[in-house]
């Protein structure tokens, strides 16, 4: 009887236990087909591209970053939680992970959240400056907000503490900073990071949402916001702009009107004190976007979208117009689809994609003052 007692007690006990914390194993699958033309091709001596050529491959991600997480959460009481979460990123169509060779290159946190005084993480994260996506109309679509800005705004952050404060009457907060673990506070090159900070502001309401956003990537190698000493021209160090560090301001909209929701953003790059800076590298560049999603049905959208950039030092500017859609077979599966083109201006050279600056074949990037077209098409699944 005391041994059948004993076993109910237990029995009872995980029960309890397990109800008050649980883990979730979440992903999400992309892949797909894609053609683009205008890019460099025929190399010459020194590398550069002398003409142009086009591609049509299997590609993953195109639509949105293939990855897979674990997340979990335990009760504490008294409205106080413990979280973590573990999520990376992967090529669906070979398997592989990221080139940084982390298992967890996007998430790997843990914290303690009040349902009164909001959220606290210590951890790897995505960069606060990863918040224009819910402002995008491409969200994370290759072909979007990212690409004119060089990726400048999908950067992941280690060393990091976080804090995301509940909602009040529709206002909330949140906040990053992120140590460059360096004997310079800003970073002095021993460690692969400078110091990366930000804050964003959001309210939100049933006809609109507004965000203000504001945040900072110190150049590891000198802790400045750009890659070079002021006055001294190194290639090795300037490579980059203000896509590789600087101060970025950003405000951003949507208008929710039944089945279509309006979205519209203004971004500005700003570097501090750069000179001596690589022609064609810019040191201040203003961005602004704006496009429509129809909800035609509840499986069905179509989108439509523009994005400008225009910078100085030779820069350019260039402007990406874009329409795709998707359709849901279900909740968790749907066919995507977009046909996006790039026009520069004469000496710029934006690629659809957020490659790197510069003129070699290797980057991707169109011939100077030329555009590159794509179209994509693929399939994506959650679970």
């Amino acid at each position: 009887m005391k041994k059948s007692f004993l076993a109910i007690s237990i029995m009872t006990a995980c029960a309890a236990a397990s109800a008050q914390s649980s883990v979730t194993l979440y992903g999400r699958l992309d892949a797909g087909l894609e053609y683009m033309s205008g890019l460099p091709s025929s190399p010459n001596a020194a590398g550069q591209a002398t003409s142009s050529t086009h591609r049509f491959r299997a590609e993953g991600g195109d639509w949105g970053t293939s990855l897979w997480g674990l997340k979990g959460v335990e009760d504490l009481g008294g409205g106080n939680k413990a979280l973590f979460q573990l999520e990376g990123g992967f090529n669906a169509m070979n398997g592989n992970g990221p080139g940084t060779g982390e298992i967890f290159n996007r998430w790997a946190t843990v914290g303690l959240a009040n349902d009164n005084y909001g959220t606290f993480l210590l951890g790897q994260e995505l960069f606060i400056s990863n918040g224009v996506w819910d402002f995008d109309p491409f969200g994370q679509s290759t072909w979007s907000s990212g690409s004119l800005v060089r990726g400048r705004t999908w950067p992941s952050s280690s060393n990091n503490i976080s804090y995301q404060s509940p909602k009040f009457y529709g206002l909330d907060f949140y906040g990053q900073y992120s140590l460059s673990n360096s004997t310079s506070w800003n970073g002095n090159g021993s460690t692969p990071q400078g110091r990366q900070d930000g804050a964003q502001i959001t309210y939100s309401s049933a006809l609109f949402q507004i965000r203000g956003l504001y945040d900072e990537i110190r150049n590891a190698s000198t802790g400045l916001l750009y890659g070079a000493q002021p006055g001294l021209v190194n290639a090795s160090n300037t490579a980059g702009g203000v896509f590789q560090s600087s101060r970025h301001y950003a405000a951003m909209i949507n208008v929710f009107l039944g089945q279509f929701k309006i979205q519209g953003s203004f971004e500005a790059l700003r570097s501090s004190g750069a000179t001596g800076v690589l022609p064609g590298q810019p040191t201040a560049l203003d961005h602004e976007w704006g496009g429509v999603t129809w909800q035609a049905t509840p499986a069905a959208a179509l989108i439509g979208a523009v994005y400008h950039a225009n910078g100085n030092n030779g820069a350019g500017n260039a402007t990406i117009y874009s329409v795709g859609g998707s359709y849901n077979l279900s909740k968790r599966t749907l066919l995507d689809c977009q046909v996006a083109t790039i026009r520069n201006s004469k000496g710029a050279n934006f690629s659809l994609d957020a490659n790197n600056p510069g003129t070699s074949v290797a980057t991707g990037n169109p011939l100077p003052g030329h555009s590159q077209t794509g179209v994509y098409a693929g399939i994506e699944h959650s679970f």
